[in-house]
């Protein structure tokens, strides 16, 4: 699990490192070294075409400071670069005057630009390393660095950008007010960095690549932090063995209440998920077209049949399970305000609230009293939006309000998105790494309640379970896409590659 820092954080971070023994330069030795092994790793991947050659543009800061280095080790292994430095400041750091006079010492070829003379900076088709600003942009850009951002993202050529694409800023400050280059990938630095992973900033990172170095363990762990980015062995370490002498009883009964007119195929959805989840029993309460459909598509599944023929309208009896989870496809009718009422007084266990549960909860504010630790929220942001009462100014106020709503009601809240962010009581974040822009399709968050509902049941704590459930969720996405590709997967494909998932995440820790 690493830490999501701001700028100042890392800042504080670096400082403590460097007072345990470490120099500034020889951070900037390993970053820069770990950002060209990886462009070299990508491009025996074939991201890059045949024989690349590289253009590394580099500001005056410790990011161009790093795009040297990168710079230096890519041309020490046979790659064609060239280095083109912006003089955008009085006086250059002094990490990038070190980092630029152990360039100079090789054959590298490398030119000066002041900002008012970009234009004779030829933008062509290499592929373009950004250095120029990274995390250290504190406003948006103006004058030459903005026409230079602009002129490369018009010629749109293959962009990686280190730490941050330049122009980007953290949020919570001026967003949106100038240009930011558009990168391909962003290998950011030491840790995840919150202006990635949010709709407004973070677009322009493309796909991200967090590449650790040796920081002092103590002060990233006692430094305040935005949140936590979940890694596979985080994921690993949170699961439950599987005993030699369990039964079905041993990993819980959960209940999906689910499906109505239209939307029949957001409880077998869910069905499916939950089938997938490692859960012992599952049972799905519905309408008699859910049921007939549940008992085509999903034998895993037992059955309850609503007396209703078109929307429930009544609970089973609950004591027999040991999660309850409610919402996909099940329409929002007065019926379903009157059975969420009842939900809430007979039902005291772990309950999933999704879909349509979600709309009837916002649409019936005095039920969210009802909100517990034992509860899981998982939104889309307009949900969300619904939820708190009106609509968020940006994707950074969204996440705190999100994050001051599950504290204040007690729940957990997975808030879906490009990077999903799990809110929890205690006011923590926690971002997963996995999934990917072919899963913005209906259908793929029902998939998500059904294995949240499922690890749920199976005796995992609230946070736990969405922790695990999603990101399980996206690496049965990326794994979709990447034999599929993004725009001909379904929702109903991510269920297919769970198991791979599992046997991932199982393989680090069921070694005899």
């Amino acid at each position: 699990m690493l830490p999501i820092l701001s700028h100042a954080q890392l800042r504080a971070v670096e400082h403590a490192t460097i007072r345990q023994g470490a120099s500034e330069v020889d951070l900037m030795e390993q970053a820069g070294r770990s950002c060209a092994y990886r462009i070299m790793r990508l491009e025996a991947e074939g991201y890059f075409g045949e024989e690349p050659a590289y253009h590394v543009i580099a500001g005056q800061g410790n990011n161009g400071g790093d795009g040297l280095v990168i710079a230096r080790h890519l041309h020490e292994n046979g790659r064609t670069v060239r280095v083109s430095v912006v003089q955008h400041r009085q006086e250059p750091s002094p990490g990038h005057r070190w980092a630029l006079e152990r360039a100079q010492a090789t054959t590298l070829c490398i030119d000066h630009f002041i900002t008012s003379d970009l234009d004779s900076l030829v933008i062509d088709n290499d592929i373009v390393i950004d250095s120029i600003i990274g995390c250290g942009c504190s406003a948006p850009l103006t004058g030459g660095l903005a026409v230079l951002v602009d002129r490369i993202n018009v010629a749109r050529p293959f962009v990686v950008a280190i730490d941050l694409p330049s122009g980007s800023t953290e949020p919570g400050g001026a967003l949106n007010q100038g240009p930011a280059l558009r990168a391909r990938i962003t290998l950011t630095i030491g840790t995840p960095k919150l202006g990635s992973l949010l709709p407004e900033t973070g677009e322009p990172s493309g796909t991200l690549v967090v590449l650790p170095i040796d920081l002092d363990p103590s002060a990233l762990a006692n430094t305040p932090r935005l949140g936590n980015w979940i890694e596979p062995l985080d994921i690993s370490r949170l699961l439950k063995q599987r005993p030699r002498f369990s039964h079905k009883g041993s990993f819980g009964h959960a209940l999906l209440i689910a499906g109505g007119p239209g939307c029949y195929g957001a409880a077998i959805l869910a069905a499916r998920g939950c089938a997938c989840s490692g859960v012992g029993l599952l049972t799905v309460h519905g309408t008699r077209p859910t049921i007939t459909g549940i008992a085509a598509v999903v034998p895993d599944a037992m059955s309850s049949l609503d007396p209703s023929e078109d929307h429930i309208e009544q609970l089973p009896d609950l004591e027999p399970y040991t999660c309850v989870a409610i919402g996909p496809g099940m329409g929002r009718s007065p019926q379903g305000v009157k059975l969420l009422h009842t939900l809430f007084e007979r039902w005291a266990g772990p309950l999933v609230i999704d879909a349509d549960g979600l709309g009837l909860l916002a649409d019936t504010p005095e039920l969210l009293g009802h909100l517990n630790q034992r509860t899981i929220l998982t939104p889309h942001p307009k949900e969300m939006d619904r939820l708190l009462g009106s609509p968020s100014g940006s994707g950074y106020e969204r996440l705190e309000r999100t994050r001051n709503f599950a504290q204040e009601r007690g729940c957990v809240v997975v808030l879906k998105g490009a990077y999903t962010a799990v809110c929890d009581a205690d006011g923590g974040l926690h971002y997963l790494p996995t999934g990917n822009p072919g899963m913005a399709k209906g259908g793929s968050g029902d998939v998500l309640t059904g294995v949240i509902a499922g690890v749920y049941a199976s005796g995992y704590l609230s946070l736990e379970a969405s922790i695990i459930s999603t990101y399980m969720h996206g690496r049965a996405g990326d794994l979709t896409a990447n034999a599929l590709g993004m725009d001909a997967m379904r929702p109903s494909d991510l269920v297919e590659r769970l198991p791979t998932v599992w046997q991932e995440l199982r393989a680090s820790v069921n070694r005899p």
